[in-house]
């Protein structure tokens, strides 16, 4: 039972978040910087933050050439540039916010790996740059083929090489940890292993139930919970994607550096600390890995690994150090969701695998719908 105290001063706040990822974060953040007297609540049902926002690859994105053309066969050129628009967008704030040496960030471009099948993707390479000229500094993508050889990549598999001039990278766990402490820095409070198990939604108020016990109230509720979303909304268009990863031991003569993709960025990998960090592979199976099931597949671990082999490293002998997996969440197409639910309660959710470029945006964008 609550004491008559914690009942009047523990459990009531201006505004509850569900979520403490990216979004999350960066909504009560952006909503703290125009309203710093709100009391503020994030809940998380883990430990640590689960889904993506420390299980990602660390890759700072605007979206490979061949991930674009894949985009504009489904949606329209507009919406291509405004998802493009809106992934920079996130990056600049994000880098504002929390500083590039607090992240490691580096913004040494992006190379993509174009096998034999996709050469006619190079003959629209200056469309696309033409298409996004006006909101990058300069064109996207250029060819770099002359360091296929250097990069040790089998030459077979690997017929040229695009660079995108304006993609980054950065630290996941260094990032989160600053978004964390920016958010206590700001008065924000954060509880961990709060389960929510149901909200109502009142005249006044919305009623959040956490671990089929506490209630906490508040007068706006925001769900930045990504793929979970659909725990407490089916209705929405979200569906899991799980996104698996590899790490391998140290590599002696590692011959690359930075970060690459390749098939329409459903494989990435980047040098870390002299190993191999490789992600990818959910378009083997699309059916199996729509789940929310953080556990990896043999199947998919081994296709990775194959890949690796002959390849990434056709050169060099690797051990593999560590494994996991993150749950991104997607749609009918790449737009994410942020929106009015109903008159209290809002969505910040379906980033598309996306969530380090978009989240800050999102939560930005969240923050001032919240408060129009």
């Amino acid at each position: 039972m609550l004491s008559y105290w914690e009942k009047q001063s523990l459990l009531h706040y201006d505004c509850i978040l569900l979520g403490s990822g990216i979004v999350g974060l960066s909504a009560a953040i952006s909503i703290k910087e125009r309203f710093p007297r709100k009391r503020i609540l994030v809940l998380e049902r883990g430990l640590l933050p689960a889904g993506a926002s420390t299980r990602n690859a660390g890759f700072a994105c605007i979206g490979s050439l061949t991930e674009i053309l894949d985009d504009l066969r489904h949606m329209s050129q507009q919406d291509v540039v405004n998802l493009v628009q809106m992934r920079k967008k996130g990056l600049q704030l994000l880098r504002s916010r929390i500083g590039d040496d607090r992240m490691q960030y580096r913004e040494n471009g992006s190379y993509e790996l174009i096998s034999e099948a996709e050469i006619s993707a190079l003959q629209q390479m200056d469309a696309v740059n033409a298409l996004l000229f006006d909101i990058l500094p300069g064109p996207a993508f250029s060819m770099a083929d002359d360091k296929i050889a250097a990069f040790g990549f089998s030459p077979s598999r690997v017929r040229h090489l695009v660079k995108n001039n304006f993609e980054g990278e950065l630290h996941t766990g260094m990032m989160m940890r600053t978004l964390i402490d920016l958010a206590f820095e700001r008065g924000i409070e954060i509880k961990t292993g709060c389960e929510v198990t149901s909200f109502e939604e009142d005249a006044t108020q919305v009623h959040v139930t956490v671990n089929n016990s506490l209630v906490f109230s508040a007068g706006q509720l925001a769900i930045c919970t990504n793929a979970f979303t659909t725990d407490f909304l089916p209705e929405i268009d979200i569906a899991p994607g799980r996104g698996q990863v590899l790490v391998t031991a140290p590599i002696k003569g590692l011959p690359f550096k930075g970060i690459f993709h390749f098939d329409e960025g459903y494989y990435y990998f980047r040098e870390l600390n002299g190993r191999v960090l490789f992600g990818g592979g959910r378009n083997l199976d699309f059916s199996g890995e729509a789940t929310t099931d953080m556990s990896t597949s043999t199947r998919i671990q081994q296709h990775l690994e194959e890949k690796l082999r002959t390849i990434i490293l056709p050169h060099h002998p690797f051990v593999i150090e560590d494994r996991w997996a993150g749950i991104m969440a997607f749609g009918h197409n790449k737009q994410p969701i942020v929106q009015a639910y109903s008159k209290r309660i809002y969505l910040a959710v379906r980033m598309g695998g996306m969530g380090i470029a978009i989240g800050s945006e999102a939560g930005r964008l969240l923050a001032a719908l919240m408060h129009e």
